[in-house]
């Protein structure tokens, strides 16, 4: 029957490696078949493997019309073992492409820069820290267009030049928090032929001064 997923999706995730190779055509699940639920649960609010899960059992019926299941849908033992194994550079580059199209399609805006951190990312049995992250969110279509792992809350700022140069921002207005309020993510803005708002919690530092 072969997979009807959209073209523009597909296309950005194609040369994804599959972390299963040289195995991958034998293994049981699509990479891509469990990309589009996992991508779509998240999306839909979905926080871990066993989310992943439900949300495809739940929505069985509409992806049966999108992609291919030879056996059946994935759990989120499968979700877990693959997924960990790949390469997050490799995924963001491809997932931050195809946002940057869907922002180009529907001439969105992003609405704001903003520092986050993920729900029950931490685990106290292995003194786990919680995962904080840099993401660039468009309001208006509610869709991630890309983000930054950061290792500290206070670090925030490291990522923000990393993540900036991989967002089509040009005739956007950029949102940010008091953490985005410095000189040179302001000239960014300016190079990127983007708007920006900055907001200040205090009075600024003698860097911002002019």
């Amino acid at each position: 029957m072969g997979m009807r997923l959209p073209s523009s999706f597909q296309d950005h995730f194609v040369t994804l490696t599959d972390p299963r190779c040289p195995y991958a055509p034998q293994s049981r699940h699509l990479l891509m078949d469990m990309l589009v639920i996992a991508v779509c649960a998240v999306i839909s609010g979905a926080e871990g493997w066993e989310d992943l899960e439900e949300y495809g059992k739940a929505q069985a019926e509409w992806f049966a019309d999108l992609l291919d299941f030879p056996h059946g849908l994935p759990g989120h033992d499968t979700f877990r073992r693959v997924f960990s194994q790949g390469d997050p550079e490799e995924f963001t580059q491809g997932f931050i492409a195809w946002t940057n199209a869907l922002h180009a399609a529907t001439a969105g805006v992003i609405g704001a820069i903003e520092g986050t951190t993920l729900r029950h990312a931490f685990v106290r049995a292995t003194a786990t820290t919680a995962l904080h992250r840099v993401r660039a969110w468009a309001s208006a279509h509610r869709v991630v267009l890309g983000q930054r792992k950061v290792e500290e809350k206070s670090n925030e700022m490291t990522a923000l030049p990393a993540l900036l140069p991989r967002l089509d921002v040009a005739g956007a207005v950029v949102t940010m928090e008091a953490m985005g309020c410095q000189k040179a993510i302001a000239q960014t803005m300016v190079e990127r032929g983007a708007e920006y708002v900055l907001a200040l919690k205090e009075p600024p530092p003698r860097s911002l001064k002019t």
